[in-house]
């Protein structure tokens, strides 16, 4: 069950994800933190599969911060969804092992350098 919290810094319990901090999944515009387990097991899977750091551009988004980045009204980023820094020419070896880690919303953005993965409704795209 997902779990929102003012701030991340209000989350006081175990934090299981041992490659990613409360921070990094997290509205960069505010630190607004929303805590749902099967997204962030998906993105723990896919670091220990790709065997290196993921960094991510973005996490999690508040209503305000989605408005000022040109988010999709009803965008995945306001739950929890993902967009990982990753260059075009190691986006299908990265889209790949995020299928074999439970993602099923996958979107490559070569031109931009990153990939854009959720746990929702199964679809693959470029942008």
């Amino acid at each position: 069950m997902p779990s929102l919290f003012a701030h991340y810094s209000e989350y006081g319990g175990t934090w299981p994800w041992v490659d990613f901090a409360p921070r990094e999944v997290s509205c960069r515009h505010c630190g607004e933190l929303y805590l749902a387990a099967p997204e962030l097991w998906a993105l723990q899977r896919l670091r220990t599969l790709l065997g290196r750091p993921i960094v991510l551009n973005s996490a999690h988004r508040c209503v305000q911060h989605n408005a000022v980045v040109g988010g999709a009204p009803a965008s995945r980023h306001l739950g929890l969804a993902f967009d990982c820094r990753c260059p075009a020419d190691g986006q299908e070896h990265f889209c790949r092992l995020a299928r074999q880690a439970g993602f099923t919303g996958i979107g490559r953005y070569p031109g931009r350098g990153f990939v854009h993965l959720d746990l929702g409704p199964a679809r693959a795209w470029w942008g």
